[in-house]
């Protein structure tokens, strides 16, 4: 028996998806429901606040970058043993990489592939009426995707809120709930999305107001009704979405170093990895008993000179790299380059493991879809492997060096991605965040 699940879309990013998806767990955990949480895409940072609700970590779904057996083994992973799923919709509700219907990285793919209801979340603090010309427009675009019912939130009155009902009722779309505009839940942000769950002092007290928020201005029952069994196909066996980097992986910890996807994690130990936490933030190398070493993405750019100053880190980890495996993504990347200027314009040493040097001054969104064909056996796997992933950071590569290109990279359309990492040695780093091996 798997749970029963619903999805939480909108029109546009910025609706409100992440506090209506939070309030909607809270009160569900708070009525005694065993939920948990997924998030259609890539994103780091929405599921660690499903999972700080929820007791449970939150898991990627991902239609463009994950293989179907892998997508349909998460699934079910996150379905087993709940009562109620919820997965939080990414971007748009039809929104994702151009190709194969269904297989875009769209929240619309992932609600015909397991043939779930959708909850949309309706901005209107800008218009009325019109909000039933949205709402009708998304319930008849794809007859594979069920809009079950409307969430309105920012709504300005209660005048407000009659003309947009009213507007709606000849549609037979239920209106599921109504959250005020002057409702003080926005979740503070910083350049790669939201402020991190884990620095919020106040967490508990955050997820105590939203329960209270959803159990005030959501039908919870109407909502709980809707949701349907996930489809799930028959699997011939478990995926595995990479092989672990090593036997012993020395993973780099701390608020510099949070963006890697549990489902990798996971998989490493369920090969027989084990994984052994390091903070380099803490000035610590990585442990000398590990066999591989991986720095993850995240803020850098946030504690540059902290890092700067982590001499036992830097040693270490060069000392490492001289027998054994070391890979850096995003801002791990950036850590293993010969520089890293700040926000200020302030240049600071790195570990210099690889010859490029990245800039937060000089800032400039990268942000898409990745599919990189490896030049060389190392921790991603063996060369002439396909990975699939994505890009989204802010900061510039200002000097590429002269290492070794990591990868032949590709974005969802097919077009070369220039600067695409290096290799030098045993040591590799990319910009690129891996979520799977490429089918095939």
């Amino acid at each position: 028996m798997t749970a029963r699940g619903v999805i939480i879309a909108a029109p546009h990013s910025g609706a409100g998806k992440t506090t209506v998806t939070l309030a909607l767990l809270a009160a569900l955990a708070r009525r005694g429901d065993i939920v948990r949480a997924a998030k259609a895409g890539p994103d780091y940072i929405d599921p660690a606040f499903h999972a700080a609700v929820t007791g449970s970590a939150a898991v990627n779904l991902d239609t463009w970058a994950m293989p179907g057996n892998l997508l349909d083994t998460l699934a079910a992973q996150a379905a087993h043993g709940v009562d109620v799923l919820v997965i939080e919709g990414v971007m748009g509700l039809f929104d994702g990489a151009p190709g194969v219907s269904h297989r875009r990285g769209a929240t619309a793919d992932l609600a015909a592939h397991f043939n779930l209801p959708v909850v949309l979340v309706i901005d209107v603090a800008r218009q009325a009426q019109s909000a039933a010309a949205l709402l009708r427009g998304f319930a008849a675009h794809d007859p594979a995707v069920r809009i079950a019912g409307v969430i309105l939130n920012r709504v300005g009155s209660e005048r407000h809120r009659a003309l947009i009902e009213g507007a709606i009722a000849s549609l037979a779309i239920p209106v599921l709930g109504t959250l005020p505009r002057d409702v003080a839940l926005m979740l503070r942000e910083r350049h790669l999305g939201l402020i991190q769950a884990s620095e919020h002092a106040d967490l508990a007290a955050l997820i105590n107001r939203l329960a209270d928020v959803a159990e005030r201005y959501f039908d919870l029952d109407a909502i709980g009704a809707c949701a349907a069994p996930l489809r799930l196909p028959a699997m011939s066996s478990a995926a595995i979405p990479l092989p672990p980097p090593g036997q012993r992986v020395a993973l780099a910890s701390d608020r510099a170093f949070t963006f890697i996807y549990p489902h990798l994690i996971d998989a490493w130990r369920k090969a027989g990895a084990e994984i052994l936490l390091f903070s380099p933030l803490a000035d610590e190398p990585p442990p000398e008993h590990a066999d591989s070493c991986w720095l993850p993405g995240g803020y850098p750019e946030l504690h540059a000179e902290m890092l700067a100053d982590a001499r036992q880190f830097s040693v270490g980890l060069r000392r490492f790299a001289q027998t054994r495996t070391v890979h850096g993504e995003c801002g791990g990347y950036m850590v293993l380059g010969e520089h890293l200027e700040d926000e200020a314009g302030r240049r600071h040493p790195m570990t210099g493991l690889l010859g490029h040097t990245t800039s937060f001054a000089q800032r400039r969104l990268h942000l898409g879809y990745r599919t990189a064909r490896l030049l060389a056996d190392g921790a991603l796997g063996r060369g002439g492997a396909t990975i699939r992933g994505h890009e989204f950071h802010y900061a510039s590569l200002t000097s590429a060096g002269s290492d070794e290109p990591f990868a032949d990279v590709t974005d969802s359309e097919g077009r070369a991605v220039e600067k695409t990492g290096g290799r030098r040695g045993r040591v590799t780093g990319t910009f690129f965040h891996a979520i799977a091996a490429a089918e095939g």
